[in-house]
């Protein structure tokens, strides 16, 4: 049963919101989240382009993303090529740093680990970072299915799916409900993320090492060649990004304090006249 102190005043009642092993995985992910998405830039500096099939090369024609740089009268200048359309992104990505200095990668230093090429390091630190990903995702989902959090707060119920444009609608208009177990909005986007790009960016890793091909052919027909699960990888990557900026930003906007010290505590302040459930503390 959930536990709840009675608070004076119009506060709403805090919840013990999250437990223990929540907060711990949560804050693991960020950790390695943040050194796989700057080693894996670092990597993708390698070779910046992305195909779809079996394999690339010079006689393939099966690129839908290169990021590079090109000579002009003007000086060097970055460019994206993305589904045949070119875009110039000199000082973002191809060309940056300082005219005098121009640093030539598709992803400057600023985003990568190390803040150099160096490839070798890089692919280093990912794969650590991606075994302990993958650890933190067995010990969660153990831990949520037997505490129940899974099947709270996670998985969506057919209530929720009905419940789903009113709290669309509500988020919209910055109509935020702090009740002692997740919205609609909230379940759905977590349940995409846990069932969905979570187990795809690491199968997708997993295609690409030859050691796992060996063992494991069948992976590779599964998403259709090894070049195809590095573009499903990088996407899935790119989802996660905005996944993780769409998060913050409503953690701002739901009270950065309240929300930072239910991960940290476990501790959540509800809106006021939540109600109680049966054996709480009025």
């Amino acid at each position: 049963m959930t536990d709840i102190k009675s608070l004076p005043g119009s506060q709403g009642p805090l919840i013990y919101r999250q437990s223990i092993w929540t907060r711990i995985t949560h804050w693991l992910w960020v950790i390695c989240l943040f050194f796989l998405l700057l080693t894996g830039l670092q990597i993708f500096n390698a070779h910046p382009a992305l195909y779809l099939g079996q394999e690339s090369g010079f006689e393939y024609d099966n690129s839908i993303l290169r990021i590079g740089a090109f000579n002009t009268d003007a000086g060097p200048r970055g460019r994206i090529t993305l589904f045949g359309q070119t875009f110039d992104t000199t000082g973002v990505l191809g060309v940056s740093g300082p005219k005098e200095r121009p640093v030539f990668t598709a992803f400057p230093g600023a985003l990568t680990i190390p803040g150099y090429r160096d490839l070798a390091t890089g692919r280093v630190v990912h794969f650590f970072f991606a075994w302990v990903f993958v650890g933190t995702m067995l010990v969660w989902f153990v831990a949520s299915l037997v505490n129940g959090h899974l099947r709270r707060d996670v998985v969506p119920r057919p209530a929720d799916l009905k419940a789903l444009p009113s709290d669309i609608a509500a988020h919209a208009r910055f109509r935020l409900k702090h009740g002692r177990s997740y919205g609609p909005l909230q379940k759905l986007s977590y349940f995409v993320v846990f069932f969905v790009l979570f187990p795809l960016i690491v199968l997708t890793g997993l295609t690409m090492s030859p050691g796992v091909n060996a063992s494991a052919p069948w992976m590779l027909d599964l998403f259709g060649g090894r070049q195809t699960a590095r573009t499903i990888h990088f996407i899935v990557m790119l989802l996660l990004v905005a996944f993780f900026v769409v998060h913050v930003l409503m953690v701002i906007a739901a009270g950065p304090i309240n929300e930072l010290r239910s991960m940290i505590t476990g501790w959540y302040r509800a809106s006021p006249g939540t109600p109680t459930g049966e054996g709480d503390k009025p």
